[in-house]
């Protein structure tokens, strides 16, 4: 029995498992069936993050369409410790404001979808610039695996990025790595798997604005839709979303959508409660 089709085996560390979360993939176009983890796969364009894609699923993928969309998906599976991936390669973004299809089709995946766990690849070699996706990615999840990729091009240039001061900094394991040599790929396969086992606590960082008078706005507007959607993940990052006038999320609002994440959740953790 897979984890699509039955609640009864979800772990304890994997509340946010893609069976509690089959319907919204699904609508998403993603159909998790035969697999018990959905990975994405997140970064900006030239990071490397189709290499590590496919140094990842080989040649079991898959190339089509984002529902309703006619920008390209690719979905690939692999197998690790027992547990069959399901590992979707999100368009290559700079950010999650919204502001073109790419973008709206990485954040609806990581907020509707739910993945249990996200890679996001990074460019050793512009980090400054990468690390703004990864940012906005935690105010969506804590469930982060960086990969720290293109670290050769970086030592070439006489970079060093000390990734255990970043994984300090950001909350969430960072993995050091050449994806195109197969350097570090076995590190950035144990990380994933320890945080979708809950061997690792992530604790992403959190961006603090520096107005109190947005922070109250944004506490405010966070406790309202905790009131009306109770259980909902990411209140925060919710409602700053709404503050920015979020086309996508003023739907989710106004149609019920985000009540099914709140339903979700509730079931996770019903489900987590049962298991023994």
């Amino acid at each position: 029995m897979t984890a699509a089709d039955s609640s009864s085996n979800t772990s304890p560390a994997c509340g946010d498992c893609v069976l509690n979360n089959a319907s919204n993939l699904r609508k998403l176009g993603v159909d998790p069936a035969g697999h018990d983890i959905v990975t994405a796969v997140a970064g900006n364009p030239n990071t490397g993050k189709s290499t590590v894609f496919n140094a990842l699923t080989g040649l079991r993928r898959h190339v089509g369409n984002w529902s309703g969309k006619t920008v390209d998906r690719a979905e690939g599976s692999f197998e690790y410790r027992r547990r069959r991936y399901k590992l979707v390669d999100l368009p290559g973004t700079y950010s999650l404001l919204s502001t073109s299809h790419d973008e709206d089709i990485a954040r609806d995946f990581l907020l509707f979808g739910r993945p249990d766990v996200t890679v996001v690849v990074v460019d050793a070699t512009r980090l400054e610039r990468n690390l703004n996706l990864v940012l906005q990615i935690l105010q969506i999840t804590d469930r982060v695996v960086c990969a720290l990729n293109l670290v050769d091009e970086a030592e070439r240039n006489g970079l060093t990025v000390d990734s255990r001061h970043l994984t300090r900094e950001l909350g969430v394991p960072v993995v050091p790595m050449t994806a195109r040599r197969g350097t570090g790929m076995t590190e950035l396969l144990e990380a994933v798997e320890q945080v979708t086992s809950g061997a690792i606590t992530t604790r992403g960082k959190r961006v603090q604005h520096r107005d109190n008078r947005v922070e109250q706005a944004v506490s405010r507007l966070a406790e309202r839709i905790e009131g009306k959607f109770p259980g909902v993940v990411n209140t925060r990052w919710i409602a700053l979303r709404l503050l920015e006038g979020d086309p996508s999320v003023e739907r989710a609002v106004a149609d019920g959508t985000l009540g099914e994440l709140s339903t979700a959740a509730v079931i996770a953790a019903s489900s987590d409660g049962n298991t023994t």
